[in-house]
């Protein structure tokens, strides 16, 4: 696949870009409200867990059938890409607030301020050291999924490394040059971007795997490039639709407002779980979203998508079936925050 080398060192590089500005904002925000010494060690032991893990399990990959590795890194590259679009989309029509870091950066900092201080196996701030450690890891897990997947499918895995690298460099030192979370990086923006590359790598990917036998899309390789323009087309298509439906919405409430009955709160009383118990929720829920995405109907179309492309043998359900289940699922997931604000 040597004609998507520059379209995987876009992808991976602004990929890593999105997830290190917010590693580096979380890090800022540990060091500065509390002791960066602390933090800069929860940053060397969460690189050091993320060395481990791809020495582990990168590896393995390269010994995986190719048809297999498609499938599953088409799969979770659809999931992935669509949680980003969708939430891209989202944000673009108004029905979500952008996402900004300087926000993010000052409530970090805040809950890091009020936390209490604890000494724990030599290091002076545990708090600290734990935010570092979890931010780093946590999104370096999906920095490492990129590249390790885009790598090895196209048998680059230093060109993915480099891009990755690369940007990871360039947010930290600009992160820890200024001493800022970063606000000005057009992340929504990159995010819109990133998830139409994904979504068209994950149906590249996902169809070739399925259709098995190693055949290749009509076009080859230059399928993906018509991939990447018709996904973007549908999803300006749909920011527009979802601008004129809020628009819509928001003169039908000024024009009959209806008054809102009294919310009745029930306290409810959480059962009080052991430390390591939240641990292992946290990281179930962690993996269940890296998954599933936030919405898991979109995961399920996905599956029923690649079933239909691998038992189907006809050429029109081979290379359209994925597509064009992405589409109506991504169209249904988006319809129904609409209905919810309605």
């Amino acid at each position: 696949m040597q004609g998507t080398s520059l379209g995987l060192f876009i992808s991976v590089f602004f990929a890593c870009t999105v997830e290190a500005v917010e590693a580096v904002t979380i890090v800022l925000a540990a060091g500065t409200a509390r002791d960066w010494k602390s933090a800069w060690r929860g940053v060397i032991a969460g690189l050091l867990t993320l060395a481990v893990i791809i020495a582990a399990f990168g590896p393995a990959l390269s010994h995986l059938p190719i048809s297999f590795l498609r499938i599953a890194v088409g799969g979770l590259l659809l999931v992935f890409g669509l949680t980003w679009l969708r939430k891209a989309i989202l944000r673009a029509s108004g029905y979500k607030a952008l996402h900004d870091e300087e926000k993010i950066f000052q409530e970090e900092l805040a809950a890091a301020r009020i936390a209490a201080q604890e000494t724990r196996h030599g290091v002076a701030d545990w708090y600290a050291f734990t935010l570092s450690y979890k931010g780093v890891l946590l999104e370096g897990l999906e920095v490492a999924f990129i590249v390790l997947t885009f790598g090895t499918i196209d048998h680059n895995v230093s060109l993915a490394s480099i891009a990755a690298l690369a940007a990871v460099l360039i947010v930290a030192a600009a992160g820890f040059a200024l001493r800022t979370p970063l606000s000005k990086v057009p992340e929504n923006t990159m995010k819109f971007g990133v998830g139409i590359l994904l979504t068209s790598f994950g149906i590249f990917w996902g169809a070739e795997g399925t259709a098995g036998s190693n055949k290749k899309w009509p076009g080859d390789n230059w399928a993906i490039l018509w991939l990447i323009i018709t996904v973007a087309l549908f999803s300006f298509v749909l920011v527009e639709v979802l601008k004129v439906l809020r628009t819509k919405t928001r003169a039908s409430v000024v024009a009959k407002p209806v008054a809102k009955p009294a919310e009745v709160k029930i306290a409810t009383t959480k059962p009080d779980r052991s430390k390591g118990v939240k641990a292992l929720i946290s990281f179930g829920e962690f993996w269940m979203d890296f998954v599933v995405g936030d919405d898991w109907r979109i995961a399920a179309g996905i599956v029923i998508a690649f079933v239909l492309t691998a038992t189907i043998k006809v050429s029109a359900f081979t290379w359209g079936t994925i597509p064009v289940f992405v589409a109506v699922f991504l169209a249904y997931s988006l319809s129904r925050v609409v209905r919810s604000t309605q």
